[in-house]
């Protein structure tokens, strides 16, 4: 009798676990079959509905986590979990300058749950970007960014460190070999020669109606391709066009997807994830073209006499001397660096000049009787730069007017700092407004109005160097390719000038002088005429 008890009471554990399993399991059978069924009707998948719970989680972390104390103020118009980002708008760099009216030079603007703050005006902007370079040198995550442009393994968005600082000064002392200067050695001649084949190419329309983006970025691209891979390619290469809307529409889809950068498990959910997935798409066949030109100079690399930048970097390659750990990898998002930014960035300023000529035909006369009085008939050289003190000018005020880059390049802080009294700690994203520098009517009066005549002083020569002017950033994170741009874009401008008339097409609408806001502030597609002189 006892034993009996003992063994019932032994099975009886047993007995009640195995019936609540087994319930158990009738119950998550149901609850999976329950789920199938709702994210079928939804539209949703499984792993849309994890990313979603775990970016919920995410805000309750973030809205729990404490603010630094003394972060700049927030303006108004925040909101829970976007931040700022609907306050902002598609042109942040107008409502960040309209913020900086009532909020001062230094604020903070909430991006999704990162702080990030902005700096404005020519005092706080200098400060950060060439005062005190080093403590604002280093690059914020962007996982957009990151993704196109390597996580920093190349220059534009490497964080700072001594890795950053090798491969930055053996790009710049291997472009200044290949023609990065002026004088002896000068890669002038390649870009005359361009500029005089955009010029017969235009010439070819017969004063006809053209939208010109597609002959320029050509243009613009065979020089930089020149310098990086040692060819150039012709107007109606299949494969460069190909390349070339690469670009443009890479550029376009991160101006347009900063959404995943701010919040990147977004990456994962089917619909919303899709301009992520074009950018990789278009990313890869950029670096698929690269890491081709890379097997091709390889094949054919003659190392007492390199050719282009590909060569120098797989010279640098094999002897380490140097860059430190230089990789392939590396070395094909250097070139990315360089041929993404030294084509987007001339391209869209060369645009921005034509457009300003047509909406200002008496600004134009008179860059083409200076032109006429120091060049001739002869094409225009950087030895006539100095003579031609009015095109430098549109030059500058083409610039000033529409920055290239109204927030720069974001920045991010390498050590703890304080800013007009307001502490800012290790890592924090800054973007300095560059637009509020070249919009400020303290230095620049009716700053809307596109007037050349800034840029010169009492006696007519130009000030290269005014004050509030910084299109190409500053400091140690100043455009690595400045010197090439600044030569590409008198050239090209000041040849086209020479020959033709531009005008706003008969009938047309003047084209709107607005632009889209990205990593390069663009026009809106627009025609014009060419009419030679």
């Amino acid at each position: 009798m006892y034993q009996l008890s003992n063994d019932l009471v032994g099975s009886w554990p047993l007995t009640t676990m195995f019936l609540i399993l087994t319930n158990m399991a009738v119950l998550v059978g149901w609850i999976t079959e329950f789920v199938r069924e709702i994210l079928q009707i939804s539209g949703l998948t499984l792993l849309s509905v994890l990313v979603l719970g775990v970016a919920f989680l995410l805000l309750v972390y973030f809205l729990l986590k404490r603010r630094p104390r003394n972060l700049p103020p927030y303006p108004a118009g925040r909101v829970p979990l976007l931040g700022h980002l609907l306050a902002l708008g598609r042109a942040p760099h107008l409502k960040l300058t309209a913020w900086r009216r009532q909020y001062g030079d230094v604020f903070t603007v909430r991006m999704g749950m990162e702080d990030v703050v902005v700096l404005n005006g020519y005092t706080a902007v200098k400060d950060a970007l060439v005062d005190r370079s080093e403590l604002f040198a280093s690059r914020p995550e962007n996982y957009m960014i990151d993704v196109v442009f390597g996580y920093g393994k190349g220059v534009a968005v490497a964080r700072w460190g001594a890795a950053f600082k090798q491969r930055r000064k053996f790009s710049h002392t291997a472009l200044k070999t290949l023609g990065m200067k002026v004088g002896t050695g000068s890669i002038e001649e390649k870009i005359r020669e361009e500029a005089s084949c955009l010029r017969n190419r235009m010439a070819g329309y017969e004063e006809k109606p053209v939208d010109v983006l597609n002959d320029v970025s050509v243009s613009v691209a065979n020089v930089i391709c020149g310098m990086t891979f040692g060819k150039c390619y012709n107007y109606e290469d299949e494969t460069f066009r190909e390349l070339l809307d690469a670009i443009s529409n890479v550029s376009a889809e991160l101006g347009s997807g900063q959404i995943i950068s701010v919040f990147p498990l977004l990456r994962f959910v089917p619909g919303i994830n899709r301009t992520c997935k074009d950018v990789l798409k278009q990313n890869s066949k950029i670096q698929e073209v690269l890491l081709d030109e890379i097997a091709r100079h390889r094949e054919n690399l003659d190392r007492e006499n390199p050719r282009d930048f590909l060569d120098a970097c797989l010279l640098e390659l094999e002897l380490q001397e140097k860059v430190d750990g230089l990789t392939e990898e590396n070395v094909m998002y250097l070139a990315n660096d360089l041929f993404i930014a030294g084509t987007e960035t001339t391209t869209t300023t060369l645009l921005w000049s034509l457009l300003f000529m047509t909406l200002n035909p008496d600004i134009q006369s008179k860059v083409q009787q200076e032109l006429d009085a120091v060049v001739g008939e002869g094409l225009p050289a950087l030895s006539h730069r100095s003579q031609l003190p009015y095109v430098s000018a549109c030059l500058l005020e083409v610039m000033r007017i529409r920055t290239l880059g109204p927030l720069s390049v974001p920045h991010a802080t390498t050590e703890a700092v304080n800013v007009q009294g307001y502490h800012i700690p290790k890592g924090t994203q800054v973007l300095p407004n560059l637009y509020s520098l070249h919009m400020d009517p303290a230095y620049w009066p009716d700053p809307e109005r596109f007037d050349p005549g800034r840029f010169l002083d009492a006696e007519g020569n130009v000030i290269n160097k005014p004050e509030s002017f910084m299109p190409f950033g500053g400091g140690r994170r100043v455009c690595l390719g400045e010197q090439l741009a600044r030569m590409e874009l008198f050239l090209f401008f000041s040849t086209l000038l020479q020959f033709f008339t531009f005008r706003t097409p008969e009938g047309a609408n003047p084209p709107t002088t607005d632009g889209i806001f990205g990593p390069a502030l663009k026009p809106h597609p627009f025609q014009l005429c060419a009419i030679s002189r």
